[in-house]
């Protein structure tokens, strides 16, 4: 079962991060509010806990929930605002192409890409928050296999994981003119080459696709 520790809260402060595209070689800066970001990606126990359901391919109450689509993973947080009684951060409609974020909402909710990156980064300013192979599961260590989350070193702002092991959904549309309702990941996994595993690195994928190297954390915005 997840214990308490995996399913603790850091607190990110506010902030300003310049986000980076290199497809199409656009940047543009975004302010980032405080807010708190789960220290771990949302575990396989945790996930059980929450849902009832076991997703992932490789099972392991400690590895990351893997398998689980954008759609699972917007799911999963208003269920655990119900849970923790806390307003739930999405409305769902059934017949909508994507949910509506209430910004109001004190519940669980996905980061955005620039809370994510912001969160990642901790202040630091090179590629990553430190030397790869001490703080990531990547193609190079990972042994070609998922790990239990935490194994790595944290960044300085107590975030495990934020490199390496599973890709994280983050709430925004990567390009909608170009990919339409695509969301983006960020972070890399525990199958990338080195040059996937850094703190901009942008991809994407379609909002219902389960892949066995994309999972997530969650973040609640700081009330005032």
């Amino acid at each position: 079962m997840a214990t308490g520790a995996e399913s603790t809260m850091v607190e990110v402060p506010a902030g300003r991060v310049t986000l980076s595209d290199r497809r199409t070689s656009r940047s543009w800066p975004v302010e980032v509010a405080p807010l708190w970001m789960s220290a771990f990606p949302v575990t396989q126990a945790w996930y059980a806990q929450v849902t009832g359901e076991r997703p992932s391919s490789v099972r392991g109450d400690r590895l990351p929930v893997e398998g689980v689509s954008w759609w699972d993973a917007v799911r999963f947080c208003n269920a655990l605002s119900r849970r923790e009684g806390l307003a739930p951060a999405y409305r769902l409609d059934a017949d909508a192409e994507a949910p509506e974020w209430d910004t109001a909402a004190d519940g669980y909710r996905l980061p955005t890409e620039a809370e994510w990156e912001h969160a990642c980064r901790a202040e630091t300013t090179g590629p990553r928050y430190g030397p790869l192979d001490e703080v990531a599961w990547y193609g190079g260590n990972s042994g070609d296999r998922i790990h239990p989350v935490g194994g790595r070193r944290p960044n300085a702002w107590g975030l495990f994981d934020m490199l390496g092991n599973v890709w994280n959904w983050c709430w925004d549309v990567y390009d909608a003119e170009v990919y339409g309702t695509y969301r983006v990941l960020r972070g890399g996994g525990w199958a990338d080459e080195h040059w996937s595993c850094r703190a901009s690195v942008r991809r994407r994928s379609h909002p219902t696709f389960r892949i066995d190297d994309v999972g997530f954390r969650v973040a609640r915005s700081t009330p005032g």
